[in-house]
């Protein structure tokens, strides 16, 4: 994961949730709502000032502000505000939920969220989609994904990821060797080494482990996986190790993919922006216009229009 927190989104000083809490009612009260109000407020607070807020108001008004939003807004500025209002772990749970729900699962969500998050951002996300829902997530993927695709989730889900084990040189060099053993060394691929090295060990000692693949190797382990394996399994392990080298580059990706082509993947933009703005979305930002020569900000105001482009702009930050 990414070492340094780059915020785009720090919260304010002397904060005061009763007055933000009077602030937004006066927005939605009366003829009209004052979205740029409501843009300047929440965008611009902490999701832990968010939820003081929203107590707040609970407490001064007997109401309950993500109702009284949703009953104003609209459209995927609605999406965007409703997102900042829900608390991280939550938020995340929402999309995995809608990602499995009916006809077909968008496998990419589930990499995206899954692969991409740190052991205690997994073991949150779990608690609360069981909270949420009433049903373990490792019972409703493994329902809707199959096959070495599954396995790999279901390790990550249930927290097989070592981070307190430290870095040792010398294991990874053997398992730099399992893997080369695992794939390019032999007819077909032995994808349960490839599992159970990406899922168990910790990003630092991953690091450490595709260096000495190199060395032995001459390939990347990307090179090695996209050549070796295929399907919804490549798309997951890939996720991973880029996110080893480097997340805020990966999320680029995605958000680069979620825009270009026929229409733009809104749900994916706005999930990206809102649930990296208080980790690395100021890094994302760099990595983008790195990658592809264009800043975010100036994509993101391309694709999107009116109070939803005002949103996502102000959690960009300063350019």
């Amino acid at each position: 994961m990414s070492p340094h927190r780059e915020p785009t989104v720090v919260g304010v000083q002397n904060f005061n949730a009763a007055e933000d809490a009077a602030a937004l009612r006066a927005a939605m009260k009366g003829f009209g709502t004052d979205e740029e109000a409501i843009i300047a407020i929440l965008t611009t607070r902490s999701n832990a000032q968010r939820q003081a807020i929203s107590q707040a108001f609970t407490h001064e008004y007997g109401r309950d502000i993500i109702e009284d939003l949703k009953s104003e807004l609209g459209g995927h500025f609605e999406d965007v505000i409703i997102a900042l209002m829900t608390p991280p772990a939550e938020y995340l749970c929402r999309e995995l939920h809608h990602c499995m729900e009916g006809m077909g699962t968008d496998e990419q969500v589930l990499v995206e969220i899954l692969c991409t998050r740190t052991k205690p951002e997994i073991a949150d996300i779990v608690d609360s989609y069981e909270r949420l829902y009433n049903r373990p997530l490792a019972e409703h993927m493994c329902s809707e994904t199959s096959g070495d695709f599954r396995r790999l989730l279901t390790l990550i889900v249930t927290g097989a990821r070592d981070e307190e084990a430290g870095v040792d040189h010398a294991r990874a060099a053997e398992a730099a060797q399992q893997l080369y053993d695992a794939g390019e060394a032999k007819w077909g691929t032995d994808e349960e080494i490839f599992n159970k090295i990406l899922a168990h060990e910790s990003f630092a000692q991953l690091r450490l482990i595709f260096e000495a693949y190199k060395e032995l190797s001459g390939r990347t382990i990307e090179q090695a996986i996209k050549a070796e394996i295929g399907g919804e399994l490549k798309d997951a392990l890939s996720a991973i190790v880029e996110c080893v080298e480097s997340a805020p580059a990966w999320f680029a990706t995605r958000l680069r993919a979620a825009m270009q082509g026929l229409g733009t993947d809104d749900r994916t933009l706005i999930r990206i922006v809102v649930s990296r703005s208080e980790i690395d979305l100021e890094a994302i930002k760099r990595e983008y216009e790195r990658l592809y020569d264009k800043t975010l900000e100036s994509e993101v105001r391309g694709e999107t229009s009116g109070d939803y482009k005002r949103a996502l702009v102000a959690l960009l930050g300063p350019a």
